[in-house]
């Protein structure tokens, strides 16, 4: 770290370049004071106003360091004496506030949120100037070495801000109910790219490695986004395109062929994108989940690379979360299923207007399924399965189950059902509009609801019975189910299979993912080897491109005992990061008597794992 006097002189470049231009800039922007109470915030972000962060930060792929300086535009608006930041391990080096060196200090730490920053203002400061770097293990940051990257050649950096990781890599307000602006200045190792979640990402690497960035419409912390390696750029259309490393590119550029289709079907279901642009990067194996929503630039999994656009369904969720997420947000992540719940009912109307109801039809059925197993995970009487959360002295991250996600989107499918679809249209797409770059609460949802849609139906409020789903547990008796015409065959074949145990005579012309999904995960218990063999000969599952079909196979090989994908299954472990594939596939080992294989396993892959994945695998294993 540099001394003091060098960075009170940086600091004040730094105030200038994010001084009055920015503060002019974005004096439209929608900030604000939070307005629910937030439990995941260590922040005073109710006190003060959080207008504008100014990040210029330098990225060292070899070392693996990230720092720089964060400094934040505020509005003291209850003329706080202190400003409250949250903050996970970020190594503080020292804080100007106007341009002054002021001390600064740190509460008491705290389990799953880390330790707030104090930093004492005045009743008119307007600038607080932060150089930090951030912990080599933070939680948001995944630094991969060339070997763990697709291309082997060159090393590679990318974030995960959500829920409450954002700060870890920036001292920032880190609550879903507090929206900012952003600019930013990144440097990163010449012939390297980065690109955010904001304007300005670049379409192809520069020559001074320096690149600029500018959020122009208010975002939650979450929503911070950065990745940085050697990637490049492929056109979709006027408004899309994808990013990834070289060796993905093109793959990357078949599979999302219809992603500028899929914005244009959003557009006129639920109104205008509003982000500008909608582009997408694939990230190495590493990433732990599916998509991140982060806006202008979804950040998303190669487990979706199959080859034939079977998978591409996850895009659409993405996609959507830039209207139920990112355009009208949770305000806690109590109300976690205001994001998810939404997005999954926007995506099934997504994937019904590009393909049929038929399709639809079976995306609802397999989430029907997961809903069932997770409510008997909990328990049907279990808290935790209400669609309000309650986290209170929880990790945020335990909110994320299909709970808000699958429920969630019944719910909204059963209000659908009750009003008729193109009147509950016309009130989704007046609630985003009335919204737009807004939070809300649960309770604020429902009494829009009730102004808007309900309008005091008493004998529709009854029938639909609400309190049931929003406060209560389990699935309720109300909920829609969908219609099982494809499955119906799926299940007449699976019978067949079953009776005489020869796969090579089934029917299976033109089936989806979904029809595969579904013949599978409905075998009774573990099958025979002579079973898993001649569904193997006909099929070639062991070997199969695609990643949620494979993942299945090899939990159903695993508890079979069926050894001839262990191979497969090892390598499938080696390049695969994704929580929801790599959590069941182990814990299958665990549970079946066979820990050591998967002490051995996690030991030679671990590294390629991000810190997410890493923690909860730590305990299965354990």
């Amino acid at each position: 770290m540099i001394k003091q006097s060098l960075a009170i002189i940086a600091a004040a470049t730094i105030l200038s370049a994010c001084g009055n231009k920015s503060a002019e800039k974005n004096a439209g922007s929608t900030t604000m004071v939070a307005e629910a109470k937030d439990l995941h915030t260590l922040s005073n972000a109710d006190s003060i106003t959080m207008k504008h962060l100014f990040l210029d930060l330098k990225v060292d792929l070899a070392g693996q360091q990230l720092g720089g300086w964060a400094t934040w535009e505020i509005d003291n608006v209850k003329s706080a004496s202190a400003l409250r930041l949250d903050n996970n391990n970020l190594q503080i080096d020292s804080v100007l506030v106007d341009g002054k060196s002021t001390t600064f200090s740190f509460g008491e730490k705290q389990k799953h949120l880390g330790t707030a920053l104090i930093i004492p203002i005045e009743k008119n400061s307007k600038k607080v100037a932060i150089k930090y770097a951030a912990n080599k293990g933070a939680t948001a940051l995944q630094w991969l070495t060339a070997e763990q990257t697709s291309g082997k050649k060159n090393p590679f950096l990318y974030t995960q801000s959500e829920s409450i990781y954002a700060r870890s890599w920036v001292p920032c307000a880190d609550g879903p109910g507090i929206r900012f602006t952003y600019s930013a200045r990144i440097t990163v190792p010449k012939g390297m790219m980065a690109v955010m979640s904001a304007s300005g990402n670049p379409q192809q690497a520069n020559d001074s490695g320096i690149y600029h960035f500018d959020m122009e419409k208010a975002i939650p912390a979450y929503l911070l986004a950065l990745a940085v390696g050697d990637i490049r750029f492929e056109k979709v259309d006027e408004r899309t395109g994808v990013y990834a490393e070289p060796e993905m590119i093109q793959k990357v550029r078949y599979e999302f062929a219809d992603m500028g289709k899929m914005v244009t079907t959003a557009e006129s279901l639920y109104g205008p994108y509003r982000w500008g642009r909608y582009d997408v990067i694939v990230l190495p194996p590493g990433f732990p989940i599916g998509g991140m929503e982060n806006p202008k630039l979804t950040f998303c999994t190669p487990t979706v690379i199959a080859g034939d656009r079977s998978l591409v369904n996850l895009i659409a969720h993405e996609l959507a979360h830039n209207w139920s997420g990112n355009l009208v947000t949770n305000a806690t992540w109590d109300d976690i299923w205001m994001n998810e719940g939404f997005t999954v009912y926007f995506e099934r109307r997504i994937s019904e207007a590009m393909n049929d109801k038929t399709y639809v039809d079976m995306l609802w059925e397999l989430g029907y399924q997961d809903l069932e197993a997770e409510v008997e995970e909990y328990g049907k009487d279990s808290k935790e399965t209400w669609l309000k959360q309650d986290l209170k002295g929880k990790d945020a991250d335990e909110g994320l189950s299909d709970i808000p996600y699958e429920k969630g989107a019944l719910f909204l499918w059963l209000l659908e059902q009750n009003v008729g679809r193109e009147k509950f249209d016309i009130f989704l797409k007046q609630y985003f509009s009335e919204h737009a770059f807004q939070t809300i609460t649960t309770e604020k949802f429902l009494a829009y609801l009730d102004k808007n849609l309900i309008k005091g139906d008493s004998a529709l409020y009854k029938k639909l019975n609400i309190n049931a789903w929003v406060y209560g547990p389990g699935i309720p008796a109300n909920a829609p189910r969908a219609d099982m015409e494809r499955f119906e065959k799926v299940n007449t074949e699976r019978s067949k299979f079953l009776k005489d145990n020869n796969a090579k005579v089934l029917v299976n012309k033109d089936w989806t993912t979904h029809e595969w999904l579904h013949f599978l995960r409905k075998m009774p218990g573990s099958l025979k080897e002579s079973q898993m063999q001649s569904l193997d000969e006909a099929f070639n599952f062991t070997h199969a491109k695609n990643s949620e079909i494979a993942d299945l196979w090899f939990i159903m090989s695993v508890a079979a005992d069926y050894k001839t994908a262990y191979p497969a299954m090892d390598k499938f472990l080696s390049v695969t990061g994704r929580q929801k594939f790599i959590l069941p596939l182990y814990e299958e080992m665990t549970q079946t008597g066979k820990k050591e294989m998967a002490i051995n396993i996690y030991k030679k892959y671990r590294a390629n794992y991000h810190p997410l994945a890493q923690s909860k695998l730590d305990k299965i294993i354990e």
